[in-house]
């Protein structure tokens, strides 16, 4: 059984892949310091799974705690690197503090990458280093552009320095490029759990229905769209979680084109934000209270994926549709809430 070590493990898109791939054959360890998460979705995995995930609590800037990970565990065979700080929004408001934090600990994990001779590495990648792109669908060879967000220029900045890294040392890594990965587990068991207010769309939705928050914003209605508002390429979140594990068999059977291939991880539908909000009312029957504010600082008017060289290469297929999204995100939702107790246990401990 080949060991995995997951970074950011404790997190949405992390712990759905660490679910898929233990349902897969392999052995996880994660690293998640909890600045951005919870150790609430620790339960649901090993509920899904029969097994109790390892995580350990670090920091990845700090270099020594990082390296007594893999010190511990030798006998890793692939990094799935997770962890960073991402909403597009605080990003403008803290440049600073997610070009140190998104950098560093990708630096500090390559570090330990190379001193342990670790064959495979997969890249938690975004869209956002597409910028505003000239055309859409993009593909993987659409120019990347000048980022609207300092998060999406961590992004770029950071498949630079392991694209350096791969030809450095004859490495083997792929970038995954997501999009708007969201909804949860059908099982309910685990899902997003944003730390304070949620910054991306699903999760302000699904607070907003519940009353969590009072009244979500649409942030944009004058953009050059069908409606006004922002086009983006909302993906099941079990259907990014698979394309990890594909993404890892791949590079183990050599199958790699170069020494870093780069794949989209999109549905190539475009939704506008509004059709998303129609499509959540559907599912739930509940009525959003809504308002139309100003454009917001970062976001680009709208992007969707061509992912035939994903299903082609890798041979990943779409399970999840809009109203799946919508209605697993809502499930879970409604399962956060009779948690709440615990969940906040949990946090106060955390801090």
């Amino acid at each position: 059984m080949q060991k995995i070590l997951v970074t950011g493990g404790c997190g949405f898109i992390g712990s759905h892949t660490v679910v898929d791939l233990i349902e897969n054959g392999f052995d996880v360890i994660s690293i998640d310091d909890n600045s951005r998460s919870t150790t609430y979705l620790l339960d649901g995995i090993e509920k899904i799974t029969g097994k109790k995930l390892k995580n350990y609590k670090v920091d990845l800037k700090n270099f020594d705690e990082t390296l007594a990970v893999f010190q511990e565990n030798e006998d890793i065979t692939g990094v799935i690197h997770f962890a960073a700080f991402k909403a597009v929004g605080e990003s403008v408001e803290k440049p600073l503090e997610y070009f140190e934090n998104n950098l560093f600990s990708l630096i500090n994990l390559l570090k330990c990458v190379r001193e342990f001779s670790i064959p495979n590495f997969v890249f938690s990648s975004s869209c956002t280093v597409y910028g505003n792109p000239d055309a859409i669908p993009v593909t993987e060879e659409s120019p990347i552009k000048k980022a609207e967000s300092p998060y999406g220029a961590t992004k770029q900045m950071g498949e630079d320095i392991i694209r350096e890294f791969a030809r450095a040392h004859n490495s083997k890594s792929i970038l995954l490029r997501y999009f708007n990965p969201v909804g949860a587990h059908p099982t309910t068991l685990i899902g997003e759990l944003p730390v304070g207010r949620p910054q991306n769309l699903v999760p302000a939705i699904t607070q907003t229905a519940i009353g969590k928050i009072p009244q979500m914003s649409v942030w944009g209605s004058d953009y050059d769209t069908r409606d006004g508002s922002c086009v983006r390429d909302y993906v099941h979140v079990c259907d990014i979680a698979h394309a990890h594990t594909l993404a890892l068999q791949y590079l183990m059977a050599n199958k790699n084109k170069t020494v870093c291939d780069v794949f989209n991880l999109g549905t190539g539908n475009g939704v506008t934000v509004l059709e998303a909000i129609k499509a959540f009312e559907k599912v739930s029957g509940v009525k959003l209270n809504y308002n139309i504010a100003p454009r917001r600082p970062g976001d680009v008017v709208a992007i969707y994926a061509n992912n035939d060289f994903a299903v082609q290469s890798l041979g990943w297929n779409i399970q999840y549709d809009l109203e799946d999204m919508m209605r697993t995100a809502w499930q879970w939702e409604l399962r956060v809430k009779e948690d709440e107790a615990l969940i906040s246990k949990q946090n106060a401990s955390l801090n």
